[in-house]
């Protein structure tokens, strides 16, 4: 089999975790040895309140669906409503971790975000959350999520958050 410059791979034997190996070829016993890749060089991302059809020089994004718009709407700490879409890259820092600790790592960590994103958000105000506050919005998230992986053993390492766009909702903006 062969791993790419980009991945790691984890040999299982009969299921159970043996080791794993470096980018290159490699070989493994057939039938009796499983090999799954984990790209730990590769940026990954998620995206909250919107989603991306097609990345390019001129990007298109996936029309609002419900679940973007109900992950995307959050109240502040003064009981305004702030529709909030944000971005955050991540990469895999331990394979073992990502594999075995949590079922679903990529599900955890997304509720994570969400959870996170709204604790720090519902402690700001309307004004902080759409002006001068962004930069501490970002630095509480990245903090919190980079505490909170390590906590739950995702074996993710958070890059970067970015508040996309952040704006009151439609029904809202005229007022």
């Amino acid at each position: 089999y062969q791993v790419q410059p980009e991945e790691v791979g984890v040999v299982l034997r009969f299921g159970e975790f043996v080791r794993t190996t470096d980018p290159g070829l490699r070989a493994k016993l057939p039938f009796v040895e499983q090999v799954l890749k984990v790209p730990v060089q590769r940026q990954l991302k998620q995206e909250f309140g919107f989603q991306t059809a097609e990345a390019g020089a001129r990007t298109q994004f996936v029309p609002q669906d419900r679940r973007f718009a109900d992950e995307a709407v959050m109240l502040t700490g003064d009981l305004n409503v702030a529709v909030v879409e944000w971005i955050v890259q991540y990469r895999v820092s331990d394979p073992f971790d990502f594999l075995f600790k949590v079922r679903n790592p990529e599900e955890t960590f997304r509720d994570m975000n969400e959870a996170v994103m709204r604790e720090v958000v519902g402690d700001r105000t309307i004004n902080e959350v759409l002006t001068i506050g962004r930069t501490e919005i970002i630095l509480k998230v990245l903090a919190k999520l980079e505490v909170l992986a390590e906590e739950y053993s995702l074996g993710i390492k958070v890059d970067q958050v970015i508040l996309q766009d952040v704006n009151p909702p439609a029904s809202v903006k005229p007022a």
